[in-house]
């Protein structure tokens, strides 16, 4: 069951900014910001950044540090 968002005048908004940020990560809850009574922004959660799966990103490309065979001078 999803809880509705909670709803909060601009004005307490503005003085607890930087707390309901916190609160809204933490809950994972929306929180409706509201003038005059009626809705004007929405503070959501985004999503959790965690470990990026790699399986399918890295490509073989062989031996990368071995010599070439090839002769080259580095002074040229």
């Amino acid at each position: 069951m999803k809880r509705a968002p909670r709803q909060m005048p601009a004005g307490e908004f503005k003085a607890k900014c930087l707390r309901v940020l916190d609160d809204v990560a933490a809950s994972r809850h929306e929180v409706i910001v509201t003038k005059r009574g009626k809705p004007v922004a929405k503070v959501v959660p985004i999503a959790p950044t965690g470990a990026v799966p790699i399986e399918g990103l890295i490509v073989w490309q062989g031996d990368l540090v071995s010599p070439v065979g090839e002769d080259w001078d580095a002074e040229r």
